[in-house]
């Protein structure tokens, strides 16, 4: 037995051999070169580190308890003409601030609350007049 098969002072056993834990440095047990410990962070870790998006919108609709409709408006530009036109998106909130039409808001994204609605209100920025 040489210096080199010893760790500890214990026989270091390969998986084929008597003693040592099968699969234990098989290929799953392996890391691919290049690639850290945050590269291989599960889907969940990685939503746990990641900013929320936010949008502020017009309040469309009310008439759904606890739920409004946020009218989102950007800019783009289009690819051809280069003149920048308007585009619209409707969300769903979930509102327990109790926004009206015509309210300014701002909305986070968040966990599905329902079949539609994947955002929140966390603030009313302009009440309507």
């Amino acid at each position: 037995m040489e210096e080199n098969d010893t760790v500890d002072g214990n026989l270091e056993a390969g998986p084929g051999q008597p003693g040592g834990t099968a699969g234990a440095a098989g290929p799953s047990a392996r890391q691919e070169p290049g690639v850290g410990a945050s590269e291989l962070a599960s889907p969940a870790q990685t939503a746990a580190t990641r900013r929320r998006q936010e949008k502020v919108g017009l309040v469309t609709s009310d008439k759904m308890q606890k739920t409004v409709v946020v009218r989102v408006e950007r800019q783009v530009r289009h690819p051809k003409y280069r003149r920048y036109i308007r585009r619209r998106s409707k969300f769903m909130a979930h509102d327990e601030l109790g926004s009206h039409v015509g309210d300014t808001v701002r909305i986070v994204e968040t966990r599905p609350m329902s079949a539609r609605k994947r955002w929140r209100v966390v603030e009313i920025l302009q009440k309507a007049r």
